[in-house]
């Protein structure tokens, strides 16, 4: 895409950066990139409703242990999360168009093989494939929507965008259940596998290829840092959120080498002729407020969607497919109010707005406290409805904050940086906040186990570590278990209700460094390094 290099004068518009042709197509590309965006995103949300399946033994399932079942996610999340900025940078230097039609053959080759997989390990190694691929394709799809839109309608499209994550997340369950309820629970990533052909077509004949005109040397020592960095602090989330405690020094550890080794990176960023990422950006309130704000926002809606749906299955008693459908009005909301969110944004400045929702995220956050083992669904539909708004007001004002913070050539890496923080921010929201909800249910449903008679000690301990486990005591204890099964409810809620506090907290804190440091309106865009006579085209060739 050869940009302008001749400046508006004041009063003129702006000059066209975007050639014609590309223009007229930016909205059906848009959606090309969308269909990219939903099936990685949406591939996590719907492995979790397949779960219990895929543990049953064969020919079922795969006979996997709880172990095992918890890698064949975390496979994915821990390549996905360690890759996301090398991709990103991978885009800007080699083309994005390049990067995401690659990363779509490898998750579509890795859904394949995963649907087919015969043990367990297959599955974990399958699924870490698919991380590889998916690692290509986000930052790749936010880079490209930079590249074919104008300035003034790049919040409208990133809207479109963010409404898309949302609505992914939704439906991934409802998905997931209508396809174990027909087919083998291979069909969940067989699923992806059309929709990847119809994008890998659609981008062939509709994307046009960018890139950084002038990306400057490589700079692979800065690249291993950022992947052993990233992949050792998720790693280390990860691992606390499964043993419910961060101080284990095996969780601690890992944590403080990866946090060591990016630390290693700025300082080597700062310091390098020809830096991965321009560390300065961090200098930059609107883009460092941006930023914090992502990570926090995605902590609080990953943590909330983890609990709710042992809520509605195991205390509500609901299915995979109605607990998903449970989920609609949150992504409805942000489907509806993400492509808007920009008229507010005009109206009252990112600031005001981003605040705003922040504190109606976390209201609604604590407004969780109202449900109970009998609370009329209604009010958690409400309060998800809400939610989804307040989302919908923030995710795409932060990411036109951290996108148009950056000039257009280094729309990859820019990406990445908001998709690096998003992911682990929503993985240290699941594992924290499940370490949380583990850890007060777990207090509180002892004393009910330890006083049940004939029980031995090993059966209690291990049935006290999750609702699940408890239930299933109950259910083998038959009758006489049924008044655990009301100790188990009770405890949960109660849970929940700590839970939702510390969300609401997380929240609390987005709003504060919203208002401290996000500008109410943003600057002017950054211009290229390179001088105007040796600006080349390279946003869309």
């Amino acid at each position: 895409m050869a940009t302008s290099s001749t400046p508006s004068t004041p009063g003129e518009p702006p000059a066209r950066q975007v050639p014609e042709h590309i223009h007229r197509r930016r909205w059906a590309i848009l959606s090309t990139l969308m269909l990219s965006l939903l099936i990685v995103v949406l591939d996590n949300s719907i492995l979790n409703v397949a779960m219990k399946t895929i543990a049953t033994p064969a020919p079922t399932g795969l006979g996997a242990t709880q172990s095992e079942l918890e890698w064949a996610i975390n496979a994915y999340t821990l390549v996905f999360a360690g890759l996301l900025f090398t991709s990103g940078l991978l885009g800007d230097r080699l083309g994005r168009k390049k990067v995401l039609l690659f990363g779509l053959v490898v998750f579509g080759a890795g859904s394949v093989l995963a649907a087919f997989a015969g043990t367990p390990t297959q599955l974990i190694v399958f699924r870490a494939l698919m991380g590889l691929g998916g690692a290509f394709v986000m930052p790749a799809t936010l880079a490209v929507l930079m590249n074919v839109f104008e300035r003034d309608e790049q919040p409208r499209a990133i809207g479109v965008w963010a409404g898309g994550v949302g609505l992914a997340i939704a439906i991934g369950p409802i998905a997931g259940g209508l396809l174990l309820d027909h087919f083998w629970w291979g069909s969940v990533f067989l699923v992806n596998v059309p929709i990847v052909l119809i994008a890998l077509v659609a981008m062939l004949i509709l994307v046009p290829d960018s890139k950084d005109p002038s990306p400057g040397k490589l700079d692979p020592f800065g690249v291993v840092l950022s992947v052993v960095g990233l992949v050792l602090l998720v790693y280390g989330i990860i691992k606390g959120g499964q043993l419910a405690d961060f101080t284990d020094p095996q969780v601690f550890g890992t944590i403080a080498g990866g946090l060591a080794v990016l630390a290693v990176f700025v300082l080597h960023q700062k310091r390098s002729d020809h830096p991965s990422i321009d560390i300065g950006y961090f200098r930059k309130p609107a883009f460092s407020a941006a930023i914090a704000a992502i990570a926090l926002v995605f902590f609080a809606l990953m943590g909330v969607t983890f609990f709710i749906v042992f809520y509605v299955q195991s205390v509500r008693g609901y299915t995979p497919f109605q607990s998903g459908l449970l989920l609609l009005p949150l992504a409805a909301a942000q489907l509806i109010f993400a492509p808007r969110a920009r008229l507010a944004v005009d109206r009252f400045g990112a600031r005001a707005v981003c605040t705003a929702s922040m504190l109606t995220v976390a209201a609604t956050m604590a407004g969780l406290l109202l449900m109970d083992t009998d609370t009329p669904m209604w009010v958690m539909e409400v309060l998800f409805f809400l939610q989804g708004a307040g989302m919908a007001h923030i995710m795409p004002p932060v990411t036109v904050a951290i996108m148009q913070s950056l000039p257009r050539e280094k729309a990859g890496s820019g990406s990445a940086l908001n998709n690096v923080f998003r992911q682990v921010g929503g993985t240290l929201g699941v594992a924290v906040l499940g370490s949380l909800l583990s850890t007060t249910y777990r207090d509180g449903i002892q004393h009910k186990l330890d006083a049940l008679p004939g029980v031995p000690a090993g059966a209690r301990h291990a049935a006290g570590e999750s609702i699940e486990a408890t239930l299933g005591l109950a259910d083998r204890m038959g009758p006489a278990g049924r008044p655990l099964v009301t100790a188990a409810h009770d405890a949960f809620v109660h849970a929940i209700h700590v839970t939702a506090l510390g969300s609401a907290a997380v929240s609390v804190i987005g709003a504060l460094v919203v208002l401290a440091f996000l500008p109410g309106k943003m600057g002017p865009a950054p211009q290229s390094a390179e001088p105007q006579d040796e600006r080349k085209a390279g946003a869309a060739r």
